[in-house]
């Protein structure tokens, strides 16, 4: 279940052939994706596991289960904000519901990432999931 923006991103993916590039690519994602306000840099917006600092800033435009939910990031490391922007493009107005049911592993797998990040790298991404679809169902809960 992912949306436009990612389906867009698988497609630019397969025309990739090299890994490199699909690095490349990454990091320049994350450099197009918005810095993170340096006042969201707080512990409440931390994410723990990351090996890089990680900040993820969650919103829901609207209320209950078809609430759009978006979200800003910011990472100290290139790469780490490329990931986030990946995320962001999975992630970005679909509904709670939807987030909650988007299994991450097998969307970043369309990409490849799962082969070619570190250990420490893929806990982080793992993180950064898990955060994303917490907030997610706290929201349905609420």
């Amino acid at each position: 279940m992912a949306n436009e923006t990612f389906e867009d991103l698988a497609e630019t993916f397969e025309f990739l052939d090299d890994w490199e590039d699909r690095y490349r690519h990454v990091i320049d994602m994350g450099k197009a994706f918005p810095v993170l306000d340096p006042a969201f840099q707080v512990p409440a917006t931390k994410v723990e596991g990351c090996a890089s600092q990680v900040w993820l800033v969650p919103s829901f435009d609207g209320q209950g289960a078809e609430a759009r939910f978006d979200f800003l990031g910011g990472s100290d490391a290139m790469i780490v904000q490329g990931l986030i922007a990946v995320l962001h493009a999975l992630y970005s107005g679909l509904t709670a519901a939807e987030v909650v049911k988007t299994d991450a592993v097998a969307e970043l797998g369309r990409l490849g990432l799962n082969d070619h990040l570190s250990a420490q790298r893929s806990n982080g991404v793992r993180a950064m999931v898990a955060r994303i679809h917490e907030t997610a169902a706290a929201h349905l809960a609420a």
